[in-house]
């Protein structure tokens, strides 16, 4: 059963929550772990002007406000959470600005350029499915999904201490660690069965301007499960990286890449996702099953030649 967003916007506020991108640089900040440690003005601590995180608790919307043309879009992505989605856009443009998770430029377009286009991914995702969110950043789009659909369960994966300090704090303020968990270790990691090696492979994988289609499949793929799939969202490219790169997806296990265009008729542009289904195990190089292979060839390899010299004697 796959989520239709129309359904709740129908129900309107109070009704049943169902139990089950462009590419924007949100990440401005370098790959290495100790630079531009900027720590907020509060000592660390998001603001909570949200209340009691699920209740309806009001912020002021004033400080990152909606625009109205967006109004019947968001309320019909984030339905009666539409408030905790508004808490977040204040903490990304508060802390996640000061702490250079996103450009200051973008804290006047949070809502149009990041918050409704991760929204709109919801609609690809079945009911009550897990979700691994590879390169999550400042929790585009894990966070934003685990707003919208409080049926999935996310685990955010993200190398950076400073990123994983800000989406802790977030997912404490926002009241979602019951659906959310944050895991510092890069994809490799957790697919090598290194960091988070007993992280359950996910039904949907999925990454927000992370890498090209090739390279991204081969971190994301490892992490979903026979069958499930990888939702990257991407810009106009998207088209040219499918022809270019579905020959290497199909060698790590990929089905053939589809495009979809996610909430047509609520946003315009609409969110760009390429979709893959991991159709076969691949081990990646790093991973439990590549190193077993290759201590068992190096097991046997020595025995071979033994018995080459052996018979030449």
């Amino acid at each position: 059963m796959t989520y239709d967003p129309a359904a709740r916007a129908a129900a309107g506020p109070g009704g049943v929550t169902p139990p089950g991108p462009p590419a924007f640089p949100d990440r401005p900040d370098s790959d290495d772990a100790s630079s531009n440690d900027v720590s907020s003005s509060a000592g660390g601590e998001l603001p909570t002007s949200a209340g009691p995180a699920g209740t309806g608790g009001t912020v002021d919307r004033a400080l990152v406000p909606l625009p109205a043309e967006l109004t019947d879009a968001a309320q019909t992505l984030f339905g009666e959470r539409l408030d905790l989605a508004v808490a977040y856009a204040e903490l990304l443009a508060t802390d996640g600005v000061v702490r250079g998770l996103i450009g200051p430029r973008e804290a006047p377009r949070i809502w149009e350029r990041h918050l409704l286009n991760c929204a709109a991914v919801t609609e690809l995702i079945p009911v009550g499915r897990s979700v691994v969110d590879v390169g999550s950043g400042a929790g585009l789009p894990g966070i934003v999904l685990a707003i919208a659909r409080p049926d999935l369960s996310v685990t955010l994966v993200e190398p950076l201490a400073r990123r994983t300090a800000f989406l802790t704090e977030a997912v404490s303020a926002l009241g979602l660690e019951s659906s959310v968990t944050v895991l510092r270790a890069r994809a490799e990691e957790v697919a090598g069965g290194g960091i988070g090696g007993d992280l359950a492979l996910a039904d949907v994988v999925t990454a927000r301007a992370v890498a090209p289609l090739d390279r991204l499949a081969g971190w994301c793929l490892p992490l979903a499960a026979p069958g499930g799939r990888v939702l990257a969202m991407k810009g106009s490219s998207a088209g040219e990286e499918i022809v270019d790169h579905a020959v290497a997806v199909a060698r790590l296990g990929g089905g053939h890449p589809v495009l979809h265009q996610c909430g047509v008729g609520l946003l315009d542009p609409a969110t760009t996702v390429v979709e893959i289904v991991r159709e076969r195990a691949v081990g990646p190089s790093g991973s439990r099953t590549a190193r077993s292979t290759r201590r068992a060839a190096t097991r046997t390899e020595p025995d071979r030649r033994g018995a080459g010299r052996a018979r030449r004697r």
